[in-house]
């Protein structure tokens, strides 16, 4: 049995500051304000380690262009720090000049964010039936990072018809790691989930929480006990929205096969063979991206 795949950290329980959560968005949005041209001084190439800023169109899901905007960054790399596996991934973030406040609240949510997924992976752990380090150590105690700041134009209704002519913000698809921080608007409703009956479902903003989507090598991990969740952005609301997701994922190198506790659960037959989170990463990175 397949447990629930999507689940919300109470505003009370989580630790991060709501006026740092607001931040955060407020931030994003004067980014996304800018002319084209000055976004663009921090455009994002391969040669970048596929770091900077994208424009609307230029993130592809599953073959079709996804109507966001987005600033892409991930843990830093150093030049052969995981040798010919990061090769791809080895660069440093591009932070605009303007806002100049961006990279200093940036980074100081990305370190409350992993603080708090390691917390929330200890959790995990013993509800998967193991100790509240199965995360730690090899599998996880050097995490890497993904941090997508996010712009959604609002929908438009120049046809007359009272439609969105194309409204899908981020086509349907799972988070590659291990758990996924949404921090969305308060007021538009645009994420959704597929549930296990199929459906499309909503899920609608709470102030001061976030939304947290299990990824794919938490599904492989746990043999499936933990399904990642399918997930998409349909903004039909005429107004910009704006959402920074923070990933939290396995150490870069580190081979990831079902534990033994979660093969026991699961009657004893390992569904999945053994995945490198590097290279899952980088080949959902190199074929997501207009070059």
């Amino acid at each position: 049995m397949r447990e629930c795949v999507n689940f919300v950290i109470d505003q009370k329980g989580h630790g991060i500051p709501e006026s740092l959560i607001k931040k955060v968005r407020t931030s994003t949005r004067e980014f996304f304000k800018l002319p084209y041209e000055e976004k663009s001084k921090i455009k994002m190439t391969p040669v970048a380690g596929y770091r900077g800023y994208q424009r609307v169109g230029e993130n592809i899901t599953k073959g079709v262009p996804d109507m966001h905007e987005a600033i892409d960054c991930y843990r830093e790399v150093r030049q052969g720090m995981y040798g010919d596996l990061g090769k791809v991934m080895e660069g440093c973030n591009q932070w605009p000049v303007n806002p100049p406040d961006l990279k200093p609240i940036m980074e100081e949510y990305v370190s409350l964010c992993t603080e708090l997924s390691r917390k929330i992976m200890r959790g995990i752990a013993l509800a998967l039936g193991g100790s509240p380090n199965e995360f730690e150590g090899q599998r996880a105690g050097d995490p890497f990072w993904v941090l997508r700041i996010i712009g959604y134009p609002g929908a438009s209704k120049a046809n007359g018809l009272g439609t969105p002519e194309n409204d899908i913000g981020c086509g349907a698809h799972t988070d590659y790691g291990l758990l996924t921080l949404v921090n969305q608007d308060d007021d538009i409703t645009a994420l959704q989930v597929k549930n296990l009956s199929g459906e499309w479902i909503s899920a609608v903003p709470i102030p001061g929480t976030f939304v947290c989507n299990i990824g794919d090598m938490l599904k492989v991990w746990s043999n499936g006990l933990y399904d990642s969740t399918l997930h998409r952005v349909i903004n039909s609301c005429p107004r910009y929205r704006v959402c920074v997701a923070y990933f939290y994922e396995p150490n870069f190198d580190v081979p990831v096969e079902p534990l033994d506790v979660c093969v026991r659960r699961t009657g004893g037959t390992r569904k999945f063979g053994r995945a490198c989170y590097g290279e899952h990463l980088v080949s959902k990175v190199q074929t997501n991206f207009v070059e």
